[in-house]
């Protein structure tokens, strides 16, 4: 087994993190092409707790080695999926996303831990740790070479996934801010029609 660990810094809020984290995977994120598709399996909230449990399904195009492919047996698979299982916590101000490997699950198992939690009211810590752990037979060697494949893939997808993040980041603060202007100004401009209204109204009785 072999393990990834990895911690980064969002200078953004946790609440714009956690609500960016679902809009991750959008077109404002030109990091993410592999990503097929994301499909909601589930949804509901803890009566009790207030948490919100989410369990995603993540189609993604296939990207590992070709050797790697042909030692597994599985050279004719273009995608593969992902089950997500994440947890808002509004108590705590954590978000806790668990995955899972689906395809390839009988050669090979990936259990992947991502967490947010709020550093400070400006910044968020993003914390990931994965499990890579190859079930396939022959050589120990082998096996071997397919996890440190597996955790050299994850650290480039680490460093990709940052900038994409950002990218969504920044566009969902700008758009909540083109948006609170756009309410601000139709209250102004509402507050102007009222306002010459009451003096149309005033004029008349005098």
């Amino acid at each position: 087994m072999k393990v990834f660990s990895n911690t980064e810094t969002f200078n953004y809020s946790w609440e714009e993190v956690s609500t960016a984290n679902w809009r991750k995977y959008c077109p404002w994120n030109e990091k993410s092409t592999h990503v097929v598709a994301v499909d909601t399996i589930s949804r509901s909230v803890d009566p009790d707790t207030g948490i919100l449990r989410t369990e995603r399904l993540i189609t993604c195009k296939q990207t590992a080695p070709e050797w790697i492919k042909k030692i597994l047996g599985c050279g004719g698979i273009d995608e593969n999926q992902v089950l997500e299982t994440s947890y808002v916590d509004p108590a705590t101000r954590t978000v806790t996303m668990v995955s899972a490997n689906l395809t390839w699950s009988n050669l090979i198992n990936v259990q992947e831990t991502v967490v947010y939690r709020p550093l400070n009211e400006h910044q968020t810590q993003f914390t990931q740790d994965a499990k890579i752990t190859a079930l396939c037979g022959g050589w120990q060697r082998i096996k071997n070479s397919i996890e440190d494949n597996m955790v050299v893939k994850f650290r480039e997808n680490a460093k990709l996934g940052k900038e994409g993040f950002e990218s969504v980041l920044a566009m969902s603060r700008r758009v909540f801010a083109e948006e609170q202007q756009k309410e601000k100004m139709g209250l102004i401009r509402e507050q102007a029609g009222n306002i010459r209204i009451v003096d149309g109204a005033v004029g008349m009785a005098v």
